[in-house]
């Protein structure tokens, strides 16, 4: 399958457009890439107007109205589309916990349409945002997002006959965005006390501009069932503490419902089927005769047991560079805080 490197001629759906990683795709996209058309599907009016009053009014850019729960919406939407980007979940974990027949809605149910309406509509790319919640899940957010990715692999085996490929991104936490818990630490420090749930925890961490830049090389990529997982640092929750509000209290609160210590990106028996590059590291979809089989050609395999995780990551930020990361999050919501 052919990559997509000249993004001018190309036409490109992202669902969930107004969120943190939509309106820094969209951003990122316009200003670099430049492609015919990019057109933002979601579902909040509101949302959509603020996004486009606060300069997102470009001439190649187009608002949909639309649920990605709503099939018939999504077949009309991606007509003339030839790259998707799905980005629309709910991702609480809380909310998802509480409002669990919702989350499946959205999560595998909207992720199942998007599938079928880009294979109807003779989409060539749909790239899935996941997260690390979706190894090993412990709570009903992970769990849907290991369905949806699941989704997304498979899929490519009735699309074989097609243009039609599917492919996956799995990283951790980004920073700053909507439930990071740096704005949460943030609003505590005047208090001189900040809650952490568990002093030993730790996160894999990226910036929301790593992140998009990250999906659209995977897209340029992608052959069609892989999950593609980025190469990223990790931090412990209280160093992040630590730097916002040295001289305040810590207040241990215990690790909430669904919760875990440690995230994990790739586990033991993944590793099976996962080739590392020097950026990346590619999941290839161990069971199916189709395609996204010959990254063996360009890494290498990885060793029996390997398991990439948050506590037993080689590489690690420093005090200063989350400092720096801090001071670009607070300056960013100086400019546009989260809602």
């Amino acid at each position: 399958m052919q990559s997509v490197r000249d993004w001018k001629n190309q036409i490109v759906l992202v669902t969930g457009g107004t969120g943190s990683f939509g309106r820094k795709f969209v951003e990122i996209m316009l200003e670099e890439h430049k492609p015919a058309k990019l057109i933002i599907f979601s579902r909040d009016e509101l949302k959509q107007h603020e996004m486009r009053i606060s300069g997102f009014d470009h001439v190649d850019l187009r608002y949909f109205i639309g649920d990605v729960r709503d099939l018939n919406r999504l077949h009309r939407a991606m007509q003339g589309v030839d790259v998707v980007v799905h980005a629309a979940a709910l991702k609480q974990v809380p909310a998802c916990e509480y409002n669990p027949m919702e989350a499946i809605k959205t999560n595998i149910l909207g992720s199942s349409n998007v599938i079928e309406a880009a294979l109807d509509a003779g989409v060539s790319k749909v790239m899935a945002l996941s997260t690390d919640k979706a190894v090993n899940p412990i709570n009903l957010y992970g769990a849907t997002k290991l369905a949806a990715e699941k989704l997304f692999v498979q899929s490519n085996a009735y699309a074989g006959g097609t243009a039609t490929r599917y492919s996956s991104v799995r990283y951790g936490n980004v920073v700053g965005s909507r439930g990071s818990v740096i704005p949460v630490f943030l609003k505590q420090r005047d208090q001189k006390k900040l809650t952490i749930t568990d002093s030993r925890m730790t996160r894999f961490w990226l910036t929301l501009d790593q992140g998009v830049r990250f999906v659209i090389r995977c897209i340029e990529q992608m052959q069609g069932g892989e999950v593609f997982v980025p190469k990223i640092p990790s931090m412990k929750v209280v160093d992040i503490a630590k730097v916002i509000a040295p001289d305040a209290e810590l207040e241990e609160i215990g690790i909430r419902p669904g919760e875990k210590l440690h995230e994990v990106l790739i586990h033991e028996d993944e590793a099976r089927a996962t080739v590392e590059l020097d950026e990346m590291y590619v999941v290839q979809p161990s069971a199916s005769w189709w395609f996204g089989q010959n990254w063996q050609q360009k890494g290498k395999s990885l060793s029996d047991g390997f398991r990439y995780s948050s506590d037993s990551n080689d590489d690690w930020l420093t005090l200063d560079e989350i400092q720096e990361i801090v001071a670009s999050i607070e300056s960013e919501l100086i400019e546009n805080p989260i809602v």
